[in-house]
C-alpha cells in the first residue's frame, strides 16, 4: 500500500469581498418559494383513491421494530398538513400529555366535513390515544355549497393552568385560517377557541373575518403557548382583496389571552413592521418563547436590505425579540448567512469542486457567494433565552429569492445543507454559530397538485438544555425528487455544543424511519415542540406523519404517530462522536473519492490538529502528523490513490476534541 500524501492548505479567514455578487451558471435548476395551495374548498369528504405503490429497497441496517408506529386520527384529505405544517403536534411535559390537531373526515369520521377540526390526545406520553375528538364545527352557511368558516391549516397548543398536574384539567387551544367567503375571496377569516381535555363536549367557538383595516389575516404559520398561559400565532399581513396577494410590510401577531371569567381566550392583534427591498416578502415565520415564558422571538425568512451580498436576491432569518413576555418587541434583527459577516460553517460547507460546478471561472471567493435559506424555518429558545433556528441553506439561483435545487456531481448531495443556527447572546450581532447537521439528496416533492419541501423543524427538552432538529429527505435510489421521504434527526446539547451521531457512530443524522413501515413513506411529517424527558437524560422525540395517496392528495389520509424514537443525551447515541465547539469539519468531498478527498476545517481558535485513517476493521492505515492550524478556514487534502476501494474513517483530533468522517474510496 502506498503511503498517503497529505497536504494542508491554509485559507486565510476574512477574504476581501469584491463589490459584485457571484452569479451561478445559467441552466442550473432552482426553485422559488411556493405560494400556499388552497386547492381544497369542498365541504364533503372525498372518495378514497388507491395508494400509489413504491419500489422500496431492502432495509440493511435497522431492524423492522426499530421504532413503533401507531395509527391515530384520520382526515378527509392531505391538504390540512400541506405547506410546511407546524404546531400540529404538541407536548406538555408537566402533565405528560401530547396532542395532534387536524381536519376531520376520513375512515374514522365517515362523511365528516373537512372544514371541522379534531384532535387526538395521549395522557400517558404517547402510549395510548383517544382520537377524533371534534373541537371545532363549521356552521356559517347561507345555504350554498361552501361554509364561510371552514377551517384550514390548523395550529394548536396545550394550555395547562399554573400548578396543574392533571391532564383532564388542561385545555387544547386551537387557531386556524378559514375560507372566509363573506369578503368575496378565499382568505381573510380565522377561528380560535379551546376544548377541555377532561370533557370533550366542553368547547368554545370563535370566528371572525377581517375587513380592509390595515390588517389582513391570511394563513397562520406557527403557534406556541407561553408559560404564563397566553398563546401566540404569527401570520403574514397579505392583502388578498384583489386575488393577487400583496404583502403589506408587516407580520400579524395574534395573542390569545386567557380570560378566567369566560373560560376562553380573547384575541389581541398587533403588527410587527418588516420591510425590505422592492418585491421582498417573507416566505415563512414562526414564534417561540423560552421555557420560563419571559423571552420570546418571532423569526421570519426575509431580506431587509442589511446584508449587502444578499440584498435584492436572498433570504436570511430576521428576528424580533421580547424580554417582557410579549409586551414589547424589538426592531428587526437580521442574521447574516453570507458575505463578510457570514457564518463560517455556511461559507465553507461546499467543496471547491462543488463551487466549480456552480460558477464559471474565475471562481468567486466564498464571501461573494449569495447563500440563502430555503422557504421553511423553525425556531426554539433555550433555558438562557437564546434562540436556535433550523433552516435549509443553499445557494441563490439565477433569479431573486430562489435556491439552487440541483444535485452536485462530485458529492451526490444537493448544493445545500440542513443547519442549526444558535446564538449565545439573545440573537445579537456576532453571537451566532452555524452547525451543519446533514446534506440532503432531494429538495421538493410533488404529490398530485401539491408540492412539499424538506419541512425542517426543531424541538427542545422541557428545560431548554437540548435541541432536536428534523427534516425529510428521499434516497435518490428511490426517487430523484422528495416524494418518498424518510425523517432525519439530530440532537444538540446547548451547554457542550455536542451533536449526536448516527447508528454507526458517524457525525451524521439518524434516519428515524428507515427499517419501519414508514420507510420511504413518512409523508408531510410533523415534529412536536418539546421532547418527552424522563429525567435521566433520555429524550423521546415525538413525530407523526400521514399515510396518504401520493398521486391524489384529495384522498382520505391516516395519521400515524412514532412512539419511541429516543436520544440519550448524557453520552449521545451509543456513545457517539460529537461535533466539538472549536473545530468544525465538513464531510469528505467528493464522496466517493477516486483521486483526492478534501475536508474543510474551521477553527474558532488556533490549534494543533492530528489525525488518522482507519479501515472498516478499525485498523489504522495512515497517521496524519500533527500541525498547527490557524483560526478560520483550513483545508485538508488527502491523496487516496494508494488506498484500495472501500470505506474508511478519517478522525481528526485537537486536544480532547475528535471528529470522525466517513470516506468512501472507489
Amino acid at each position: 500500500m502506498k503511503k498517503l500524501t497529505i497536504f494542508i492548505m491554509m485559507m486565510a479567514a476574512g477574504f476581501m469581498v469584491a463589490a459584485q455578487t457571484a452569479t451561478v451558471k445559467p441552466g442550473l435548476p432552482a426553485e422559488q418559494a411556493k405560494s400556499f395551495q388552497p386547492y381544497d374548498s369542498k365541504p364533503l369528504q372525498h372518495a378514497v383513491a388507491a395508494q400509489a405503490t413504491i419500489d422500496r429497497p431492502a432495509v440493511n441496517y435497522k431492524s423492522t421494530d426499530a421504532i413503533t408506529i401507531v395509527p391515530i386520527g384520520t382526515s378527509a384529505n392531505a391538504y390540512g398538513l400541506a405547506n410546511g405544517g407546524k404546531s400540529n403536534l404538541m407536548v406538555n411535559n408537566d402533565i405528560n400529555t401530547i396532542s395532534c390537531i387536524h381536519r376531520m373526515g376520513g375512515a374514522l369520521d365517515p362523511g365528516g366535513y373537512s372544514g371541522d377540526l379534531g384532535y387526538d390526545v395521549s395522557k400517558d406520553g404517547g402510549m395510548t390515544w383517544s382520537t377524533m375528538i371534534e373541537i371545532y364545527t363549521a356552521k356559517v352557511n347561507a345555504g350554498g355549497t361552501y361554509y364561510m368558516d371552514a377551517a384550514r391549516y390548523p395550529q394548536h397548543a396545550i394550555y395547562n393552568p399554573m400548578g396543574n398536574t392533571n391532564p383532564d384539567d388542561a385545555y387544547i387551544a386551537y387557531y386556524a385560517a378559514t375560507t372566509a367567503g363573506s369578503n368575496g375571496v378565499t382568505w381573510g377569516g380565522i377561528c380560535w377557541g379551546r376544548g377541555s381535555i377532561g370533557d370533550p363536549t366542553d368547547t368554545t367557538y370563535n370566528f371572525m373575518t377581517t375587513e380592509p383595516n390595515g390588517i389582513y389575516l391570511y394563513v397562520p404559520q406557527g403557534m406556541t403557548m407561553a408559560k404564563g398561559g397566553d398563546f401566540w400565532v404569527v401570520d403574514g399581513n397579505m392583502n388578498w382583496m384583489s386575488g393577487a396577494l400583496e404583502y403589506q410590510g408587516s407580520l400579524v401577531l395574534s395573542r390569545g389571552i386567557w380570560n378566567q371569567d369566560i373560560m376562553d381566550f380573547e384575541l389581541e392583534l398587533s403588527l410587527l413592521e418588516l420591510t425590505g427591498p422592492a418585491d421582498a416578502s417573507p416566505s415563512d415565520y414562526k414564534v417561540e418563547f423560552s421555557p420560563d415564558g419571559q423571552i420570546g422571538y418571532v423569526v421570519a425568512l426575509m431580506d431587509v436590505g442589511e446584508v449587502p451580498v444578499s440584498t435584492g436576491q436572498s433570504y436570511y432569518p430576521v428576528l424580533f425579540r421580547t424580554e417582557d413576555a410579549g409586551l414589547n418587541w424589538s426592531d428587526p434583527i437580521p442574521v447574516p448567512l453570507a458575505g463578510e459577516d457570514g457564518l463560517p460553517a455556511i461559507l465553507n460547507f461546499l467543496s471547491d469542486e462543488e463551487i466549480g460546478e456552480l460558477y464559471d471561472p474565475p471562481l468567486p471567493e466564498r464571501e461573494q457567494i449569495p447563500f440563502t435559506t430555503s422557504f421553511n424555518v423553525d425556531i426554539s429558545v433555550d433555558h438562557a433565552g437564546n434562540p436556535h433556528i433550523a433552516a435549509m441553506v443553499g445557494v441563490t439561483g439565477s433569479t431573486a429569492y430562489s435556491i439552487v435545487s440541483g444535485r452536485s456531481a462530485s458529492s451526490g448531495y444537493l448544493f445545500m445543507g440542513a443547519f442549526l443556527l444558535s446564538s449565545d447572546n439573545m440573537g445579537e450581532e456576532g453571537s451566532w454559530t452555524a452547525r451543519l447537521l446533514g446534506r440532503p439528496y432531494n429538495f421538493r416533492g410533488n404529490f398530485g397538485e401539491l408540492t412539499e419541501d424538506n419541512r425542517i423543524q426543531i424541538a427542545r427538552d422541557k428545560l431548554g438544555t437540548n435541541m432536536f432538529v428534523a427534516w425529510q429527505d428521499t434516497d435518490t435510489t428511490v426517487s430523484t425528487e422528495n416524494n418518498s421521504p424518510d425523517i432525519w434527526c439530530r440532537g444538540y446539547n446547548v451547554a457542550n455544543g455536542w451533536l449526536t451521531s448516527n447508528e454507526e457512530g458517524l457525525n451524521m443524522p439518524n434516519n428515524v424511519t428507515w427499517g419501519s413501515e414508514a420507510t420511504f413513506g413518512a409523508y408531510f411529517f410533523g415534529m412536536a415542540n418539546e421532547a418527552f424527558d424522563d429525567g435521566f437524560a433520555t429524550y423521546t422525540i415525538p413525530f407523526f406523519y400521514q399515510d396518504m395517496d401520493i398521486v391524489d392528495p384529495a384522498a382520505a389520509v391516516q395519521f400515524k404517530y412514532i412512539q419511541d424514537f429516543t436520544f440519550l443525551m448524557g453520552v449521545g447515541i451509543d456513545e457517539p462522536m460529537v461535533q466539538p465547539a472549536n473545530m468544525e469539519v465538513s464531510q469528505a468531498m467528493p464522496n466517493p473519492a477516486t483521486d483526492k478527498a478534501r475536508f474543510a476545517i474551521s477553527l474558532q481558535e488556533p490549534a494543533m490538529v492530528s489525525g488518522e485513517i482507519t479501515n472498516m476493521m478499525g485498523q489504522q492505515v495512515s497517521a496524519l502528523p500533527a500541525r498547527r492550524l490557524q483560526a478560520g478556514n483550513n483545508e485538508l487534502i488527502l491523496d487516496v490513490n494508494g488506498l484500495s476501494a472501500g470505506i474508511y474513517f478519517c478522525t481528526l483530533t485537537s486536544g480532547t476534541e475528535s471528529v470522525t468522517r466517513k470516506m468512501v474510496v472507489k
